[in-house]
């Protein structure tokens, strides 16, 4: 869906977007092979010229920085595929207030896990490994505690935010209630824990019960696991309804 994207070009609408793909324009390569057989107003046509070819370096160099500052935050969803293979699905656990406890990382295959007095500290040098985070509310939560946590980290990547992406689905409510509706299990064991509970436990794991850190491992561990479905049902569904009619 990226190499189809325009409305990273300054000024170019969706409106716009969708007339050159119904024009025959599905793709960057497409437009720049004949750009003026495509009905595009100056200083359109310009702009498009110079930012695809831009675009087209950016792609080939896996710059994600480029895409997440061009496109609104709204459509990094579309960028999903392309950086699937460098995509981090990212969940924290904190003490209740501003202590994080937990930064669960899934990169698609392997769980990835950062404990505060552990190895919390390494977090920042492995983050920077991806190109694109996927979340659930971390615009609200997850990115700005992190930003207090690490200040010197620059979360540059695309984000897809599934809370917001969802419920332009028509899918409402936590993640656990959206698991819930598109039938994605979770462990029994775990059923029905919260980010309360999560609190609690880090207070348990504290105060000498090692056992329950393990359970808000594994509870941290179906929260970050659980998004890749989520996030891939997000981006093909919003992809269909884009491009319907075409």
């Amino acid at each position: 869906m990226l190499t189809r994207t325009y409305i990273h070009v300054p000024g170019v609408t969706e409106a716009m977007e969708r007339n050159l793909w119904f024009q025959g324009a599905t793709d960057w390569e497409t437009f720049l092979q004949n750009p003026s057989r495509w009905q595009v107003n100056e200083p359109y046509r310009s702009a498009l010229l110079h930012e695809l070819g831009s675009s087209q370096e950016a792609f080939l160099d896996e710059d994600h920085a480029y895409f997440a500052g061009r496109l609104r935050v709204a459509e990094h969803w579309r960028a999903y595929e392309e950086f699937r293979h460098r995509t981090a699905y990212l969940d924290i656990e904190t003490d209740g207030g501003t202590l994080i406890t937990v930064i669960g990382v899934y990169d698609g295959h392997e769980v990835h896990q950062f404990v505060q007095g552990e190895n919390l500290d390494e977090f920042p040098d492995f983050i920077q490994e991806f190109g694109m985070l996927v979340t659930f509310n971390g615009l609200s939560f997850d990115l700005p505690m992190l930003g207090r946590a690490f200040p010197s980290l620059a979360l540059d990547q695309l984000h897809m935010d599934l809370c917001p992406t969802l419920r332009r689905l028509g899918l409402r409510g936590g993640l656990k209630r959206i698991e819930q509706t598109l039938g994605i299990a979770r462990d029994p064991d775990l059923d029905g824990m919260d980010g309360w509970e999560a609190v609690r436990l880090w207070q348990a794991y504290r105060a000498g019960f090692n056992s329950a850190l393990e359970t808000l491992l594994r509870y941290n561990r179906e929260d970050i696991v659980n998004l890749k479905p989520l996030a891939r049902l997000a981006y093909t569904r919003l992809k269909e309804r884009l491009c319907r009619g075409l």
